[in-house]
């Protein structure tokens, strides 16, 4: 597929594409005309990347690991140094503190909207429960 299939498909725009391939977290082929050519695993490997980056990984750690998610019950890090380890263990702990913080922000909108459908809470005034 060529790179404008891949950005409908991943919601990624082109730009960011190219980058990531500068990056060398996604690779393309090259067709005789010159156009990049994604095979249809640069789906997930985007959708990948692009989750990695919201968890708040850098690009030099992620092209470190991507190639161990490839295939997750085989993780084979020949490379790994203390320093690494640590990084990946901050990160890794920094993710679980999002994840907690936005499980409470998305119960917090969820019982505020179970409220609002509700019809507000009953000793709630007219005009904060948004009747009139």
């Amino acid at each position: 597929m060529r790179i404008g299939e891949l950005s409908e498909r991943t919601g990624t725009p082109r730009r960011l594409l190219r980058y990531y391939e500068e990056q060398s977290l996604i690779v393309s082929d090259r067709a005789p005309n010159g156009y990049r050519e994604y095979d249809e695993s640069s789906v997930d490997r985007v959708l990948q990347v692009r989750g990695l980056l919201d968890a708040g990984l850098p690009t030099r750690i992620i092209k470190q690991i991507l190639p161990c998610l490839d295939k997750p019950r085989i993780i084979h890090f020949a490379d790994a140094t203390p320093e690494m380890l640590a990084t990946l263990q901050l990160e890794r702990d920094r993710m679980t503190e999002r994840i907690r913080c936005l499980t409470r922000n998305r119960d917090a909108v969820a019982d505020y909207l179970d409220v609002v459908r509700a019809g507000g809470p009953p000793d709630a005034p007219a005009e904060a429960s948004g009747r009139p």
